[in-house]
């Protein structure tokens, strides 16, 4: 879905929960696959057994990667992403957890580059079954302003 939203009309405070998707055994396979993180954190679960979480976790990158893909439903044609500060993985995700995303504006600023653009910045924070955040990023938006009329 397309919705345009200029900067003016982001409003700090205003977010949403995206939908839940389950993470599994071939996420974890496919994730080392396309990365070459085979670390036995993740395909060891003799190794895993007897560590502190009891048994394999998620990669990282692979539960940024799902849970930021998670709020891709709404397109905003006049904002471009500029990145990602401050990301956390704050608990592990296993095999059977199911993830969603929350997102929170949380701060609006000039852009110092582009006079005719504002930076926006989206809190992300990954949430398991149990609404424990397991991973937290700032997400920074390029967002036009809206043209005045001369």
């Amino acid at each position: 879905m397309e919705i345009t939203t200029y900067f003016e009309d982001y409003e700090i405070g205003s977010g949403r929960t995206s939908f839940g998707r389950t993470i599994t055994e071939t996420d974890f396979v496919v994730h080392a696959g396309h990365t070459g993180d085979f670390f036995p954190h993740h395909m060891d679960a003799e190794f895993m057994k007897k560590s502190e979480f009891g048994g394999r976790i998620a990669h990282g990158t692979m539960v940024f990667a799902i849970g930021i893909g998670l709020t891709a439903n709404v397109i905003n044609p006049v904002s471009f992403s500029y990145g990602y500060d401050r990301l956390r993985f704050v608990k592990p995700v296993f095999i059977g957890d199911t993830i969603r995303t929350r997102t929170t504006i949380v701060e609006k600023r000039d852009d110092p580059k582009r006079p005719d653009m504002g930076r926006v910045v989206e809190r992300c924070e990954v949430l398991n079954q149990k609404d424990e955040v397991v991973l937290a990023a700032d997400h920074l938006y390029i967002v036009e302003r809206r043209k005045t009329k001369s």
